[in-house]
């Protein structure tokens, strides 16, 4: 079944809603309406996807194709419980929270997960990002695919217990790759230094992992057993407690997953 041109609902106006809204916009999907609790962040979205906001949810358009709630997840029952569209297309875009929390919104329900990290002040193209689908039976199933494939081309079908594994390794490779980020420029910014110092780096670790294994890209004192390099770490570390408790802690994980794999 083809939607091109065809209503579309987006539930949410954060990070994922701002990115997944301008990319169907940019399709040249028919996106009618834009839902937030507050109406100053729908109107926002809704302004550059041409589309009407709202602020409450019994102002959903019914003649709707698909209904997109793409909101933080602990949000995302208390959406469930104040909406009912029957037989339409109803989805949710989180990467934790199982599909049937929408059991009772419509016949047909689903997920539709962009496996990305999103910020409202970048708009990334859709074309080689993961979305994982999943849907209660075949017809939206297909519809989804169809839909996903319009603008994207890795598209996966995955189940609820696959997809928290993913979300699960996506918190280490990103989010807590990313405090490591923060945690780095607080330690610079400390000493009078800049980030940029260490942006090279930043780019070509993540660009190793295209064509290496990150266990045998692995790199550092620890792997190295150079204690007297990480003991001098620990002392500088010495009047932040907690910096110099995650140190310890990932180099052991360091160490003990160097021995694994040279089992």
């Amino acid at each position: 079944m083809s939607v091109a041109k065809q209503n579309i609902v987006i539930i949410g106006a954060g990070n994922v809603a701002t990115n997944l809204g301008i990319a169907l916009f940019k399709e040249g999907y028919l996106i009618s309406q834009v839902f937030s609790r507050t109406i100053k962040s729908a109107e926002l979205l809704a302004r550059k996807i041409n589309a009407k906001a709202i602020s409450d949810l019994k102002q959903l358009d019914p003649t709707a194709i698909i209904y997109i709630i793409a909101v933080k997840d602990d949000a995302i029952e208390q959406v469930a419980k104040k909406i009912n569209l029957k037989d339409k297309i109803v989805v949710h875009t989180s990467g934790s929270i199982p599909m049937n929390l929408l059991k009772n919104v419509s016949k047909n329900y689903g997920v539709f997960y962009p496996l990305q990290t999103f910020s409202k002040e970048r708009n990334l193209n859709f074309k080689n990002i993961p979305i994982c689908i999943e849907a209660n039976n075949k017809s939206t199933s297909t519809t989804l695919t169809y839909f996903a494939k319009s603008f994207c081309t890795n598209v996966q079908h995955i189940n609820s217990e696959q997809r928290k594994t993913i979300h699960l390794a996506a918190v280490f490779a990103c989010n807590f790759s990313n405090h490591m980020y923060t945690l780095a420029e607080s330690i610079l910014i400390k000493n009078k230094l800049s980030l940029e110092l260490l942006k090279p780096l930043i780019e070509e670790t993540a660009a190793k992992i295209k064509e290496h294994s990150p266990s045998k890209s692995q790199t550092g004192p620890s792997i190295r057993g150079d204690k007297k390099t990480m003991k001098a770490h620990l002392k500088m570390l010495s009047s932040n407690k907690d910096q110099k408790k995650i140190y310890e802690l990932v180099s052991k994980s360091i160490i003990d997953s160097s021995k694994k794999n040279k089992l």
